[in-house]
């Protein structure tokens, strides 16, 4: 339960994160902003401070900041003249509007940095946690060898190894062969005598296999090393989601989606969008994840959430930095009643996945 309210918590601060970072680079270039809320709809709750009215509106579907002149239908009045967005330069507005997504990245990539620093990164050492009995019905190498849990291979053929990955690499390019492993059990040095499986890879390669689970430590990280770690993990998540969604607007998937609201809930995971109340869900389980995995959860959905916006049609952020650029490149404003199918298509299909995802989120609930 406190988990699923730690996640709640965090999709509003993201979504505030995110609508800070354009509020803020407004004010630094000299725009006027004059709302600044959480949610939309009804007005629930406000105040105001300077020119700028803080709030939260009545529908938690995100966040918005009202900056004078980005609404190109808006008349501006005319104490307002040079603090609009329409005035600004390109730089200013390619500022402003991608400052959002910058500062979800920005947060995505400390939660990373934090949670792989915090709790190390997995890794397999040449000590047998777990025997596989048997692969597709036939007994397993080690199930047939005097291999026992707990057992450390230090040794094949008479040759010194350290780390699980040199020892898969041997056994694996040994399908079939006769090996002896030198296995350190409690004090003792034992030899082994064992005949490798072997299996057919989905590319036709012959490997080798003994069928023993090697047991995972945490390995310490350091600052510099998180940091890397932590950029790419933030790569591999952008990467991951246009991946997802190139797989998301596909007919057969939106079709899939649809079937959602008859009571049809075979949804490919690779497919299923995940609504709040999916993250919440996920959020309460967080005794089974771990709470470095549960941070590492949470950046994820800030990388999706920047990821998303720079998609570069309107609405989205980067949809007016493509128009921001547009103007640069030609010099002429764009007729944006034109582009306006463009927006609307936009908005209507993030609805019907949001609306997916809640039904999908309600009636097959997420279980990690």
């Amino acid at each position: 339960m406190i988990g699923g309210l730690i996640a709640v918590l965090a999709i509003a601060l993201f979504v505030m994160a995110h609508e800070a970072g354009h509020f803020l680079a407004a004010k630094a270039v000299g725009m006027k902003a004059t709302e600044f809320f959480l949610g939309f709809g009804p007005k629930l709750w406000s105040f105001k401070r300077g020119e700028t009215e803080y709030g939260i509106k009545a529908i938690p579907a995100g966040g918005y900041v009202r900056i004078i002149g980005m609404n190109p239908f808006e008349e501006v009045a005319p104490e307002d003249v040079g603090r609009t967005y329409r005035e600004k330069p390109f730089w200013k507005k390619s500022v402003v509007v991608l400052a959002g997504v910058g500062m979800n990245f920005l947060m995505a990539f400390v939660m990373f940095f934090g949670a792989v620093v915090a709790a190390g990164i997995p890794e397999p050492i040449p000590m047998v946690a777990d025997i596989v009995e048997s692969r597709d019905g036939m007994p397993t190498a080690a199930s047939d060898a005097d291999i026992r849990i707990g057992d450390r291979i230090v040794a094949i053929d008479g040759r010194d190894y350290s780390s699980w990955t040199a020892i898969q690499e041997e056994l694996s390019g040994r399908p079939g062969d006769e090996v002896t492993l030198t296995i350190v059990r409690g004090e003792t040095r034992v030899d082994v005598p064992v005949t490798l499986g072997s299996f057919e890879t989905e590319n036709g390669e012959e490997v080798g296999f003994l069928g023993v689970q090697a047991a995972i430590r945490e390995r310490p990280v350091g600052a510099l090393e998180g940091a890397s770690l932590a950029g790419q993990e933030v790569w591999r998540n952008i990467r991951l989601t246009f991946q997802v969604m190139g797989e998301l607007i596909r007919p057969e998937s939106l079709m899939k989606l649809a079937g959602v609201f008859i009571g049809q809930t075979d949804v490919p995971d690779e497919i299923r969008p995940v609504s709040p109340i999916g993250i919440v869900n996920v959020g309460s389980q967080v005794g089974t994840m771990g709470v470095a995995n549960y941070v590492a959860m949470l950046a994820s959905i800030n990388v999706i959430l920047a990821t998303f916006n720079v998609i570069p049609l309107l609405p989205l952020d980067g949809g007016h930095f493509a128009v921001a650029l547009w103007q640069k490149i030609t010099g002429r404003e764009p007729d944006v009643r034109k582009l306006v199918p463009v927006a609307v298509a936009v908005i209507v299909l993030f609805t019907f996945l949001g609306l997916a995802a809640i039904v999908l989120d309600i009636i097959d609930p997420i279980r990690m």
